[in-house]
């Protein structure tokens, strides 16, 4: 068990919270959710003792151990996969290092073999001769091929380091678990694998994360952190929001019936009180009246970005064309020979363990690179907008965003070009900020306002909710259902992904494409089924 009693943060003159009293109990998996800035990052920083509250306390039940996800990705950049894995459980990384020291003493005396006895008691009960094995399976589970369970960290690319760090946080069965978005960066695979293990995991779960699906997914509670308080709700995410929904409504309604209380009264009181045989009951109204409060509705802190992309042209019938396409890079043939159409109506995600592939083929078909072989050709009613996984190119400059958004613009007047910030959430004198300082979700929202203003029937659109908080990603959700023209994108998001589109397109390990006209649950549903009779088949074969 892990409790937050009276916790108090102050930034400043701001409190992030005030007198927050918590307990989160064993065999739940809590989900912490908020606005962005609202602290739920640095709630979990403050359960893991990485950061002091300014009052209060933070209690775990004695002899528990606690594990959280690190967010330093080059942290551990000198160290082997296996160990970063290990250390996971500080005290049997400490005894296993221990022993051997002790063992390599040239002169192993006899209150040595008294010291590695007891090392070895204790390792022992740890199950760490288990250890590698049980990281091993953290790590095949999570999609980190065999090759690099003991090579270094600083050989990994950055997802795959992102793998190891959750492997590490759920190395050795923690009492507490703390999980800051685990799921950004994984792939679909990965994060089913998580899902699966955190639904089976019978110790305590707190986690933040953006993922609707996975929330309703995993999570037997819900913290909900607003108005510097942290209220607590029993279910998953969808329970919340409609608990939490209904609760608002049945506050206004009560309301309305005490306003039309009021008013009936007041009329009354302005009727008659000047009419002596009247009078005394517009005393007992007037004195009911003063004793009728409304209830004080705080509309939730969350604000919601209004996303709507409205083409200036009709899409036609004839879209997109691609011939053998292939493309290599650094050696690795990640496209081979893809041909695919689109229709109008066409709305691909692109799914799969070989986002590279993905990511290339994106800045291919958004006139960005060139194919090392094949082509391409877009319907001449076509005009595109393009969403990269990478855009720091794009911020690396001086301007305000009112006027990095303008050159965007074919209408160059300064309402116009505010009216869309103003859609995004950037207010006031959030346009004269430059987007060199702009936070990773501001410079996304940026980005979603160049693509509505340009006025493109065809959207491109890689990992576009990388970023995001919750509010930002369900209106770009609902957006894209909305969105008359075509789509082509990547997501993480599970629900984001189902809800949007229509057709589903893998590109392989091996660079080329599996094309299926068919839902995201459907699609995955028919996998596991393909994946089932594969196992069933190489049984039959070893029998």
């Amino acid at each position: 068990m892990i409790a937050a009693n009276n916790i108090t943060l102050r930034v400043g003159k701001k409190a992030l919270f005030e007198n927050v009293n918590i307990k989160f109990t064993e065999g739940n998996c809590y989900g912490v959710i908020g606005a962005n800035g609202a602290g739920k990052s640095t709630f979990l920083k403050i359960l893991s003792g990485q950061l002091e509250p300014t009052n209060g306390e933070v209690t775990i039940t004695a002899g528990q151990r606690l594990s959280f996800l690190e967010q330093d990705h080059f942290k551990y950049d000198d160290q082997p996969v296996m160990d970063t894995v290990i250390q996971g459980n500080a005290r049997l990384y400490e005894i296993s290092k221990e022993k051997e020291a002790l063992y390599s003493k040239e002169d192993f005396s006899d209150e040595d073999g008294i010291r590695a006895s007891e090392l070895e008691a204790e390792f022992a009960e740890m199950n760490g001769w288990d250890a590698e094995t049980d990281a091993e399976r953290l790590l095949n589970g999570l999609g980190i091929e065999p090759e690099f369970h003991y090579a270094l960290m600083n050989t990994l690319d950055g997802p795959q380091k992102v793998k190891v760090l959750l492997a590490r946080a759920l190395f050795g069965n923690p009492d507490i678990l703390l999980l800051d978005e685990p799921t950004n960066h994984l792939d679909l695979d990965a994060i089913n694998w998580l899902e699966e293990f955190l639904i089976n995991f019978e110790n305590t779960v707190i986690v933040v994360s953006h993922d609707r699906y996975f929330l309703n997914k995993v999570c037997t509670n819900i913290a909900d952190i607003d108005y510097s308080k942290i209220q607590l709700y029993a279910g998953n995410y969808d329970f919340w929001f409609e608990s939490s929904t209904l609760l608002l409504k049945q506050m206004k309604e009560a309301n309305k019936k005490k306003e039309e209380k009021i008013k009936e009264l007041k009329d009354f009181i302005s009727r008659f009180a000047a009419n002596a045989s009247k009078s005394k009951q517009a005393t007992s109204r007037k004195k009911a009246l003063e004793k009728i409060e409304l209830d004080e509705i705080k509309p939730s802190s969350r604000k919601y970005p209004y996303i709507d992309f409205r083409p200036e042209r009709e899409i036609g019938n004839e879209v997109l064309e691609v011939h053998n396409l292939s493309k290599t890079v650094d050696g690795v043939k990640v496209l081979d020979d893809i041909s695919f159409t689109l229709r109008r109506e066409d709305k691909v995600a692109f799914v799969g363990s070989n986002e590279l592939a993905a990511s290339e083929l994106f800045k291919i078909l958004a006139g960005v690179e060139e194919p090392d072989e094949g082509y391409y050709k877009w319907g001449i009613t076509t005009s595109q907008a393009f969403f990269p996984k990478d855009y720091t190119e794009e911020f690396d400059s001086d301007l305000t965003i009112a006027e990095w958004l303008t050159q965007y613009s074919e209408i160059k007047d300064a309402t116009y070009v505010r009216g869309f910030l103003g859609r995004m959430l950037f207010a006031g004198d959030d346009g004269v900020k430059r987007v060199r300082v702009l936070s990773g979700g501001e410079k996304v929202r940026c980005l979603l306002s160049k693509m509505m203003i340009s006025g493109s029937n065809v959207l491109l659109l890689d990992q576009p909710t990388n970023h995001l908080d919750m509010e930002s990603i369900t209106a770009l959700n609902n957006g894209l259902i909305k969105f008359p023209g075509v789509l082509l994108f990547t997501c993480h998001d599970h629900q984001f992904v189902q809800t949007t589109a229509n057709r589903i397109m893998e590109i392989t390990p091996e660079g080329t494409l599996i094309d299926k006209v068919t839902t995201y649950d459907e699609y995955l549903a028919a996998d596991a089924a393909a994946r089932k009779r594969s196992v069933y088949t190489l049984s039959e074969e070893d029998n």
